[in-house]
């Protein structure tokens, strides 16, 4: 699905050769759209529902990794003399490899961990390469749409294919990834992030209403499938904090405001029991209000005897679980891997993006940005991913790219004409 952009409004910003072009818009190489992709193709993942076509785990690795590998190499090349932005965030981003480091080196996490190191550091230096192409735009965040609608896209295609398999009863009847393994959670967080996204710039106008609204509500019934409870709460919270940015300036987004409230009072009273029932998802009020048994391995967790080092900087980089039980928790996950060094720098990334955006005016991108770390922060409450190479930080990448400042545009140096000296003012020659 291709969505068509009014960028006549962007800032200009260096091309890939250090000029604007015409018109004063940026001139971006293919490679940078490229190597986004590979980031999210490299963040998908390799556990997760077993697929129509066996794929074995290691061929999954070796793609995801192979992925960013290349999107290294892409951005190396787009970006040859390594010129990079200023970004408080990409620094902490890097600051969080030192406690990574100094755990994963004791090989307490087994020397997978110094693996997951080295492709933190890769990851973080790739993000650094494409950061020469910020300007405050929507750029990224169009790519993060395109490439997540695209994955959303194998979901549904699964789902058509194989309704059995997309929709197990070993998840409860969930929808999962027949095609590639993506579970529940990561479906509906890849649904709720391109939807929040593309309504706001039909606020925006920065896309066509159609292609939008097939997005939109092609992502909306694949959300739903999922009955992914993190995913559309982050979704709702997101956009009220992004369109609550918006609504002095924008008359379209007062409007949504309006409109939004109205319409879920209406389906609140209409269809009370429905939605009651798809938010419990068949649970016990008991499992309901444990967090489906994670509050157990929680405390199991802080429970857990340190040592100092254990405390300050973790165990080192392992796979997010606690005795063989997923964390799912990216405060805890940071925790007991990067100790409380690592939850320091985790808490100052989302804080000074967030000091940031509060900082600029309202704007589009500004709107964009508060949305992006609204979902972060509140999904990070029952999904881990904050500390390593994951979605998350690739959506508070793009949050990053938003709210930096335009690059200005190299000016054009004009040749002057040469001045026309009248004949008679001219000295005669003398011979």
């Amino acid at each position: 699905m291709e969505i068509t952009w009014r960028d006549r409004a962007e800032p200009a910003a260096p091309s890939a050769h250090g000029t604007a072009g015409a018109g004063g818009a940026a001139r971006v190489p293919k490679a940078v759209g490229a190597a986004w992709g590979l980031l999210v193709l490299n963040t998908l993942g390799s556990t997760g529902a077993r697929t129509l076509v066996p794929l074995p785990r290691s061929l999954i690795q070796m793609v995801t990794m192979g992925a960013l590998a290349a999107a290294f190499a892409l951005a190396l090349a787009a970006n040859p003399r390594l010129r990079v932005r200023p970004s408080a965030f990409l620094f902490l981003l890097t600051l969080l490899l030192v406690p990574s480091v100094i755990s994963s080196a004791q090989l307490g996490a087994g020397a997978g961990a110094l693996f997951r190191c080295a492709r933190l550091a890769l990851f973080t230096a790739t993000l650094w390469l494409l950061s020469r192409w910020w300007d405050g735009g929507p750029g990224f965040a169009r790519h993060h749409i395109r490439m997540y609608f695209a994955v959303l896209g194998t979901v549904a295609a699964g789902l058509v294919a194989s309704p059995g398999a997309a929709l197990p009863d070993l998840y409860g009847g969930r929808l999962v990834g027949a095609l590639w393994p993506l579970t529940p959670p990561q479906i509906g967080q890849y649904a709720a992030v391109i939807t929040g996204l593309t309504v706001l710039l039909v606020l925006g106008r920065r896309t066509d209403r159609g292609s939008a609204a097939v997005v939109v509500v092609a992502s909306l019934v694949l959300l739903a499938l999922t009955h992914t409870r993190t995913a559309t709460l982050g979704l709702l919270a997101g956009l009220a904090l992004a369109v609550g940015s918006l609504v002095l300036t924008s008359a379209a987004a007062r409007r949504f405001f309006t409109g939004t409230v109205l319409c879920a009072a209406v389906a609140a009273v209409a269809l009370g029991s429905v939605l009651r029932a798809w938010f419990l998802r068949g649970q016990s009020q008991e499992n309901f209000t444990s967090l489906t048994g994670r509050e157990k391995v929680w405390d199991a967790l802080l429970a857990a005897p340190r040592t100092l080092t254990q405390e300050l900087f973790g165990t080192g980089l392992g796979d997010k679980s606690f005795g063989g039980l997923p964390i799912d928790n990216s405060w805890l996950a940071v925790y007991h891997e990067q100790g409380l060094t690592g939850v320091v720098l985790v808490a100052a990334m989302i804080l000074v993006l967030g000091g940031v955006a509060l900082l600029r005016p309202p704007s589009l991108s500004r709107a964009c940005a508060i949305f992006l770390i609204g979902y972060c922060a509140i999904a990070s409450y029952t999904e881990a991913g904050l500390g390593d190479a994951a979605p998350y930080l690739l959506h508070l990448t793009v949050a990053a790219s938003l709210l930096a400042a335009p690059a200005a545009a190299t000016p054009h140096t004009v040749p002057r004409a040469p001045r026309r000296v009248p004949r008679r003012s001219r000295a005669s020659e003398v011979t």
